[in-house]
């Protein structure tokens, strides 16, 4: 019953306040494209990256999320281009969103600078059949599912060398309004606008071991969560490392890079909060495909009056 109760209170949050959060994940250094739209092309290659998230598995109705991006350089635009899909489920809430992104690249000292923006749709959903009623007539909550969404719009600045990466971006700019039916009017939910800040670096420790420290600060200026962490990497193939959430997980990670475009990263939060109680952690799989197509220009041959 406490389980139940603590459920039904997260989601009321998610619902109706304004400070909600985006989607957490611990391998953050896969999400780059869905927090920053200036990241769009950084990488010079087609890239695809899925990743699956239970978090405080066993607790009952936890949330469930599903990220897919999409980003490559488009060089007739100067630039990139980024597609970002999620749906993140607590419970009887279900957020929805959609976003295709542009980035502008120019070349800054030794690396490459993306100035980029996004535009989507960010849709919520409600299942009122899930919901246990106290008071059975209260109309101001939906009794059957119900959804609806708005406009959203995101903008980021990317920054990378071979051996460093620095981000700042911000997502749900015009801070949208979702107005959800019942039967005695209308829900409404106003979206926070999110700021990140994230960044990393790659230290040659041998010809075979790599140190990459990395940090990801996210605010939606009521509440602000920092990730600190640090993987070693063997023979640019086998990484393994932890990192620390504020308050919240301390998380193994390893990974493997099991072709030269194909990586696989696993993620466990041993949770560090009074929640851990309730949860056995928080899982996480990430599978990311890069392929870099190589463009052999033609030879051409010019005859000259010298040699006929």
């Amino acid at each position: 019953m406490k389980k139940l109760f603590i459920l039904i209170s997260l989601a009321f949050l998610a619902l109706n306040v304004s400070a909600q959060q985006d989607p957490q994940f611990s391998q953050f250094w896969f999400t780059r494209m869905a927090i920053n739209p200036g990241y769009a092309g950084a990488n010079g290659a087609y890239c695809g990256t899925l990743i699956y998230r239970d978090q405080w598995a066993g607790f009952g109705g936890e949330p469930k999320t599903l990220l897919f991006s999409l980003d490559a350089p488009v060089y007739i635009l100067h630039g990139g281009l980024g597609l970002v899909v999620s749906s993140d489920q607590l419970g009887f809430n279900t957020n929805r969103d959609f976003s295709l992104s542009y980035a502008y690249r120019a070349q800054i000292g030794n690396g490459r600078l993306g100035i980029g923006l996004s535009a989507g749709y960010y849709q919520q959903s409600i299942d009122g059949s899930k919901f246990i009623f106290n008071d059975l007539g209260d109309n101001s909550i939906p009794t059957a599912n119900v959804s609806a969404g708005t406009f959203d719009l995101g903008f980021g600045a990317y920054y990378n060398t071979d051996n460093l990466y620095v981000g700042i971006s911000s997502l749900h700019l015009q801070e949208g309004q979702i107005s959800l039916a019942t039967i005695n009017g209308t829900t409404k939910t106003k979206l926070a606008r999110h700021y990140y800040l994230n960044g990393g670096y790659t230290f040659e420790l041998t010809p075979t071991l790599d140190l990459k420290p990395a940090i990801l600060v996210k605010t939606d200026a009521a509440s602000t969560q920092a990730d600190i962490n640090a993987d070693v990497v063997y023979n640019k193939q086998f990484w393994g490392g932890l990192s620390y959430r504020l308050q919240d997980a301390v998380v193994i990670n390893l990974g493997l890079q099991i072709t030269e475009d194909l990586k696989l990263g696993l993620a466990y939060d041993l949770t560090t909060s009074a929640i851990k109680t309730y949860s056995s952690g928080s899982y996480e799989v990430a599978i990311n495909y890069c392929h870099k197509f190589i463009i052999v220009k033609p030879k051409t041959f010019h005859k000259t009056v010298r040699f006929l």
